[in-house]
């Protein structure tokens, strides 16, 4: 058995096409079936379920792409570790990070790239599930996302921000003057919000089913800047991260309003492996002390009585 075998059934999974897998791999489809019919030779197990085309993997091919995944994810920190000696922390660093935490990840980029600009960042947005399914399979180093909302995998978490919620709605629309607007007022109005899939979507739904409200949303984008452009359209209001305006400021023509009865808040934070040894890329995002803008949204947020300057501009 020798890595780059292991690297085709990461491929082959991956990519779920043999041809599609090899291109990736940078070989002929031939050189990668072989490769891996040889892995199932070295294993002693069908690895592959074939038919006239790619299938999918069988029983034991799971358990060996989830050791797959493993061993070349310690062959590349063993590398970075190396290199790290040689010529200080470098490679790239691979971040996924939830929608609504996109305007806050530039506060914790710049300081690492300042202190390791040897090191390339890849900044991808996903959702929890993909980061946490991206993390557990070695595909991201460090996920910034919910800590407190749904169940986290075998990972090592560190709070960054904490979310709370801002009802934005038009300036002079049916809630102009108001200061508060209630969970239940807002779920009677036409809204935009995030898809089903998006775990702000979930945490916004669970807040509406606890004070028995289920609004049927007119309008669902996985964007959270489309879903701030469609209230700029004059339509519809959006419930929205109080950070998204705080970074970015008020579209123009809106105002956002205090969510009330409840104030609901979620923490933000990195996760990583929880295996040992840990990358040395995330390890050392980890041990990175927090910018003091983004430190200080861990505690709660000053409340907007609220004029579109006092959230952000």
């Amino acid at each position: 058995m020798v890595l780059r075998q292991l690297e085709y059934l990461a491929a082959l999974a991956r990519e779920r096409h043999f041809g599609r897998a090899a291109e990736a791999c940078h070989v002929s489809q031939p050189t990668l079936s072989a490769a891996i019919r040889l892995l199932e030779e070295d294993l002693g197990a069908p690895i592959v379920e074939r038919g006239h085309r790619y299938v999918g993997l069988t029983p034991q091919g799971q358990v060996a792409l989830e050791h797959a995944h493993r061993i070349l994810a310690e062959v590349e920190n063993l590398r970075r570790g190396l290199e790290e000696i040689d010529k200080g922390l470098t490679g790239r660093l691979r971040i996924g990070v939830i929608p609504t935490a996109l305007p806050i990840v530039s506060q914790l980029t710049g300081p690492f790239y300042a202190l390791f600009p040897g090191v390339t960042v890849a900044v991808v947005s996903m959702n929890s599930q993909e980061i946490d399914r991206g993390i557990e399979e070695f595909e991201l180093d460090v996920g910034l996302t919910y800590l407190d909302a749904e169940p986290l995998g075998h990972v090592k978490a560190k709070p960054v921000c904490s979310e709370e919620y801002l009802f934005l709605t038009q300036a002079r629309g049916p809630f102009a003057g108001r200061t508060q607007v209630t969970w239940r007022e807002a779920a009677n109005t036409p809204l935009c919000l995030l898809t089903p899939d998006m775990q702000n979507r979930r945490i916004i739904d669970g807040v509406f089913r606890s004070v028995g409200a289920k609004p049927v949303p007119a309008v669902e984008t996985n964007s959270i800047f489309n879903l701030v452009s469609h209230v700029s359209a004059g339509q519809w209001s959006a419930i929205v991260p109080r950070q998204l305006l705080r970074f970015f400021g008020l579209p123009e023509g809106t105002r956002a309003i205090e969510l009330i009865e409840p104030v609901a808040q979620r923490t933000i934070g990195l996760v990583m492996s929880d295996r040992e040894p840990p990358s040395p890329l995330a390890r050392n995002l980890f041990a990175m002390q927090l910018p003091g803008d983004i430190a200080a949204l861990i505690q709660p947020p000053n409340r907007l009585g609220e004029e579109p300057a006092s959230a952000g501009r």
